[in-house]
């Protein structure tokens, strides 16, 4: 019976190690398989090239975006004040305009009036005025009393309120008063551009009436025209008034704009984010205000240890580099990327160890991917 269990014993324990064994030999040990080992004629063809971990000072950059915006006093909407049908106009949106240029041409029988209202105040006034001063005359020597002094005086200065009323209406439909008399009344009147720049939208069209409080058109006055980036409050620390920006749209990436910061936003938003205000250096008539555009701004330099974005390959999600060991044969070594400049990339062994002094593969690392990858399994 003793015998019998020993034999049961021993069947299992050979068994539990004849499975140790197959494990051992399906799992690869770690140094297979991070080292590759090249021939002489391989190291040919695949023309490897070997370098040295360098000291160089790396920018970081950080990658911002927002849109062109246009301050309020850059933005100029054109009313009518006191209405009146459109008669006549040339502006498209887009088209450039010159200050004092011709917008349109108004029309309405109010413009009529007004003028009417102020000829006859006019009229009314120089007669008030000669009234007043007979009766200061005939004041003297008593031919005419205070009162009529003082009621005359009180007609006077109210018509000379009037007057000067009408005559500040008169200028806001660009009618000189000072010019106007009975023979050049007109039923026309003309909108003028206030800015060089250029039309933003129209909003009329011919024979349409408009109340004082519509807007005909909108001009934009670019020579102010701004950057407006959205930062989030981590990034705002590294940013200072007159600091250089570089801007681009999505459209044509490889076209960059200089700017310069010229106002940080002092309030946070709800998702804790500022605005970042940059001025272009020159204006380009590429840029609308609207237009979504992305930026880069250097915000502080660092010495690091960098090797050319070649040296470095992916596998399985991880980087990786490859340092060369005995002849021929080159082990494959985990690092973390840092920042990334003029095609150098920062890196640094995720073992803590100094690749200062090793030989590094910098041309041909992706072959040795490859032929890790392709190395045929050992039976």
């Amino acid at each position: 019976m003793k015998n019998g269990i020993m034999y049961v014993i021993v069947f299992f324990l050979i068994g539990s190690c004849a499975d140790k064994e197959v494990n051992t030999e399906n799992k690869t040990p770690v140094e297979e398989q991070i080292r590759v080992t090249l021939s002489e004629a391989q190291l040919k063809s695949v023309g490897l090239k070997l370098g040295r971990v360098e000291q160089k000072q790396l920018s970081r950059r950080l990658i911002l975006n927002g849109k062109i915006d246009v301050p309020p006093q850059n933005l100029i909407s054109v009313s009518m004040p006191l209405g009146g049908f459109l008669k006549s106009t040339h502006l498209l949106p887009g088209m450039h305009v010159k200050k004092g240029e011709l917008l349109a041409t108004m029309e309405d029988q109010q413009y009529i009036q007004l003028q009417q209202e102020y000829l006859m105040a006019k009229s009314k006034m120089v007669y008030l005025e000669s009234e007043l001063k007979r009766q200061k005359e005939l004041n003297q020597s008593k031919s005419s009393s205070d009162k009529v002094v003082q009621q005359t005086e009180m007609e006077y200065s109210s018509a000379k309120v009037t007057l000067s009323a009408l005559a500040e209406k008169l200028r806001l439909l660009n009618i000189r008063p000072e010019s106007l008399n009975d023979d050049n009344l007109s039923r026309s009147i003309n909108l003028y551009s206030s800015i060089d720049g250029f039309v933003s939208s129209v909003n009329v069209n011919i024979g349409k009436y408009v109340n004082p409080t519509d807007v005909l058109f909108e001009l934009i006055n670019p020579a102010d025209i701004h950057l407006n980036l959205k930062v989030f409050e981590k990034d705002l620390e590294f940013l200072n008034i007159g600091q250089k920006v570089s801007a681009y749209n999505n459209n044509q990436p490889e076209k960059k704009y200089a700017c310069e910061i010229i106002l940080i936003s002092q309030n946070l938003s709800s998702d804790r984010s500022a605005e970042v205000h940059c001025h272009f250096d020159e204006y380009h008539k590429s840029l609308f205000p609207g237009m979504y555009m992305n930026a880069e701004i250097e915000i502080q330099n660092e010495n690091a240890s960098v090797v050319p974005e070649k040296a470095i390959v992916s596998y399985e999600g991880r980087d990786f580099v490859f340092v060369a060991m005995n002849k021929g044969q080159f082990e494959m070594l985990e690092i973390k990327k840092g920042v990334s400049e003029d095609e150098y990339i920062a890196i640094a062994s995720l073992d803590g160890s100094d690749l200062k002094n090793r030989n590094l593969v910098v041309v041909g690392a992706y072959s040795l991917l490859m032929q890790l990858k392709n190395r045929p399994e050992e039976d």
